[in-house]
C-alpha cells in the first residue's frame, strides 16, 4: 500500500513539474481561428467609358410656323466620359459622370412651297452630367443576388438624372436664303441602363445599353417669334457602351 502511494505521488509531482513546460511549448497562435472573408466591404473607384450611339426624335418644331415637320433620318454619333463612384458591396452603387457626346445625321425635309424647302440635317455637341445609381446582381441563384464583388460575372441595372449642356448647328440647303443660326440650350437628362460586366478585382470591365433622354434641344438666343428658331423635344440617344472600373482601395 505504501509503495503504491509513493508511485502517485511521484507521478503527480512529476505531472506538476512537466505542465508549465509543456505548456510553454506550445504557440501563442494555436487557438487563433483564421479570418473569413465574405467578399463584402465598400470601396470608391474611378471610372472611364466610351460609347456608339443612335439618336432619335419624333419632329422639329417651328412656333414661328403652323405645322411641325417629321424626322424622317435618325443621327448618328459616339460619346466618351469618366467619373466617381461609390460601391457599398451589397449590389448597390452609384457614382457621378460627365459624358462628351455628339451626333450627326438627324434630318427633316421641308416642302411647303416655299423658298427655304431643302433638306436640313443637325449636329450636335452635348456636354452631359448624371448622378447614378446602379444594381450589381451574380448569377449563382438567390445567393447571386446582391452581388459583393468577389469576382467573375454580373450582370446590372441602373438609372441617372441630370443636365445637358447643348451646341447645336444646322446644315441648311444651299437654296435656302438665310443659313439656321447655331444655338445651345440647357436642358434636362435622364438615363436608363442595363448590361453585363466582369470583376477581376482591381479592375472591373462591363459592356450595356444606355437610354439617355434630352428633354430639348433648341437654338437659343434665336428669336422664337422667327422662322430660324426650332425646338426638337423627347430626344433619345440610345448607346452601346463600353465602361472599366478601377476600385480605390
Amino acid at each position: 500500500m505504501r509503495k503504491r502511494f509513493a508511485w502517485v505521488a511521484l507521478a503527480t509531482t512529476a505531472a506538476l513539474i512537466a505542465g508549465p513546460g509543456a505548456a510553454a511549448d506550445i504557440p501563442e497562435d494555436y487557438f487563433d481561428a483564421p479570418e473569413v472573408d465574405y467578399g463584402l466591404g465598400g470601396s470608391f473607384y474611378l471610372r472611364g467609358s466610351a460609347a456608339l450611339n443612335i439618336h432619335w426624335a419624333p419632329e422639329v418644331v417651328h412656333p414661328a410656323l403652323p405645322e411641325a415637320i417629321g424626322v424622317d433620318q435618325l443621327g448618328y454619333g459616339y460619346s466618351w466620359g469618366a467619373g466617381f463612384g461609390y460601391e457599398t458591396g451589397t449590389g448597390l452603387r452609384f457614382d457621378a459622370t460627365i459624358d462628351s457626346l455628339e451626333t450627326t445625321g438627324l434630318h427633316i425635309t421641308k416642302d411647303g412651297g416655299d423658298p427655304d424647302d431643302g433638306e436640313y440635317t443637325l449636329m450636335l455637341r452635348s456636354t452631359v452630367a448624371l448622378a447614378n445609381l446602379y444594381y450589381d446582381f451574380g448569377f449563382g441563384g438567390v445567393d447571386g443576388f446582391g452581388y459583393s464583388g468577389a469576382g467573375g460575372a454580373f450582370g446590372y441595372v441602373g438609372a441617372g438624372v441630370g443636365a445637358a449642356w447643348n451646341h447645336a448647328e444646322v446644315n441648311s440647303p444651299t437654296t435656302a436664303p438665310l443659313a439656321v443660326p447655331t444655338g445651345g440650350n440647357v436642358t434636362g437628362a435622364a438615363a436608363l441602363m442595363a448590361g453585363l460586366g466582369y470583376d477581376m478585382g482591381d479592375w472591373v470591365a462591363d459592356i450595356g445599353y444606355r437610354a439617355l433622354y434630352l428633354h430639348q434641344i433648341n437654338n437659343a438666343p434665336t428669336d422664337p417669334a422667327t422662322d430660324s428658331y426650332y425646338e426638337i423635344g423627347n430626344n433619345w440617344i440610345h448607346e452601346l457602351r463600353g465602361t472599366v472600373r478601377y476600385r480605390i482601395e
